[in-house]
């Protein structure tokens, strides 16, 4: 296979100093982690106020991982053609041009992690107030920052390790509290069976709003392609990750969102934030609120950490083709990109105590949509432009499959182009200053060079 192919003059380099590489339960560990956040525990009590049918609110989170599973098919057939770190970066250089990709490396690298990472930490802080109240949450969160930042610093190995052992108490800790809601928990009379209504439910404005809301908790079913280059056969390794991961998290969101229901009537649930310390009391009683508190918390520790880890690829990948920020390239002797984790951890401390994340996030939503609708895009255009390059792993249920994922995102783009549009112009600007950077670079940059037609 030519550098031609793989997109990355560096790919006899792929496996790592040491002998050390990402395994499939890793890279589907890292896919968890990122998904798992606070979302799930957080959107029931408003997607009851417009949709009270318990059958409607399974339906809606299925649906949300059916999309998700659209967009891992797409991603997979890219990723095993062009197997490289940094995602979004490396797809869209190869299927359209370097300058694409620079504006997607631009806004990862950036802010792209380092904003999900400070949001993810002051929700650490928050919630573990309730467990350690004698420390402020600001400290809890910028601790653990740097703590999961010390352990990134030390290599693929111990990353791996550590990854691998907080994704699994997460969902030892998940999987518990829905046994719990199941055998402890009192049932508030809900019905998932299928009502009359369920037509109404599903064709209506609410669904489709709360279908984009569902889709943010869903966010993350893309992790694994930022270190494709530190996985041991990527073209086996990545599809596999990316579908276990998602479908795994499709079947706990399910099921929480069942157990919130099941345990706490509707209307205690309806306009709530904290859904799941509503339905932890009724559950553990007076001490449930923080037992939920607890978990999340401990929970939220593997999503910092998967952001910690794959960020910097973005940046470290960006530095192997840009001569101008050639020093983020660099590895540690246990292959750990040790400026871009110092860089992302310096951008993220800065958002935090800044508390200037919240809005940084709202500005890049539109932009994170727009890189993933062109990447997934790019497949059906690299199929119909680039029919002979080889594809080890082809998109399972193509076209159909990229075109439904085309269309939930471009309602996404739509929703927020009408209902945030500030934000939206924004995100807009925030990618213009992207190419304006890249031409700045581009006359010393030796990016991997798009497909000629």
């Amino acid at each position: 296979m030519t550098a031609s192919e793989t997109g990355s003059p560096a790919w006899p380099s792929r496996l790592l100093e040491g002998g050390h590489s990402v395994s499939v339960i890793v890279a589907t560990a890292i896919v968890v982690a990122d998904m798992i956040g606070v979302g799930v525990f957080t959107s029931l009590g408003f997607q009851v106020k417009d949709i009270p049918s318990g059958f409607s609110i399974m339906l809606l989170w299925t649906v949300g991982g059916l999309v998700a599973l659209c967009g891992v098919f797409s991603y997979s057939e890219l990723g095993a053609m062009f197997p490289r770190s940094s995602g979004e970066y490396n797809f869209l250089s190869r299927a359209y041009h370097p300058a694409f990709g620079f504006l997607a490396g631009w806004i990862s690298a950036t802010v792209g992690f380092a904003a999900p990472v400070a949001l993810a930490a002051m929700a650490f802080g928050e919630y573990g107030k309730s467990v350690i109240p004698i420390v402020s949450p600001l400290a809890l969160a910028a601790g653990m920052i740097w703590l999961v930042s010390l352990i990134q610093l030390t290599g693929v190995k111990h990353s791996s390790t550590f990854q691998l052992a907080a994704t699994v108490l997460k969902v030892v800790l998940i999987v518990a509290f829905l046994l719990a809601g199941l055998f402890i928990g009192t049932p508030q009379g809900v019905s998932f069976a299928p009502s009359p209504s369920v037509f109404a439910d599903v064709t209506g404005v609410p669904f489709a709003i709360s279908l984009v809301f569902v889709m943010y908790s869903f966010s993350g079913w893309n992790a694994a392609t930022y270190i494709i280059g530190e996985m041991d056969t990527p073209q086996r390794s990545l599809p596999r990750a990316l579908l276990a991961g998602t479908v795994i998290v499709m079947v706990l969101y399910v099921a929480l969102n069942a157990v919130f229901l099941h345990t706490a009537p509707i209307d205690k649930l309806a306009g709530q934030l904290d859904v799941a310390v509503v339905s932890g009391r009724y559950i553990f009683g007076d001490v449930g609120g923080r037992i939920v508190a607890a978990m999340i918390c401990i929970g939220l520790i593997s999503s910092i950490s998967a952001m910690m880890w794959i960020g910097p690829r973005v940046m470290m990948t960006m530095g192997e083709d840009i001569p101008a920020i050639r020093m983020f390239a660099r590895k540690s002797k246990s292959g750990a990109p040790a400026f871009a984790i110092l860089f992302q951890l310096a951008v993220s401390t800065l958002l935090l105590f800044t508390r200037s994340f919240e809005a940084v996030l709202e500005f890049i939503q539109f932009s994170l949509l727009f890189c993933s609708f062109f990447t997934v895009l790019g497949v059906i255009k690299l199929r119909i432009t680039n029919p002979e390059l080889p594809r080890p792993y082809r998109a399972w249920g193509y076209p159909f499959t990229p075109l439904v994922f085309l269309l939930v995102t471009g309602f996404m783009m739509y929703y927020l182009l009408t209902e945030r549009p500030l934000q939206a112009f924004l995100g807009m600007l925030i990618m213009i200053s992207g190419l304006l950077i890249y031409a700045i670079f581009h006359k010393r940059a030796e990016p991997g060079a798009a497909i000629s037609a």
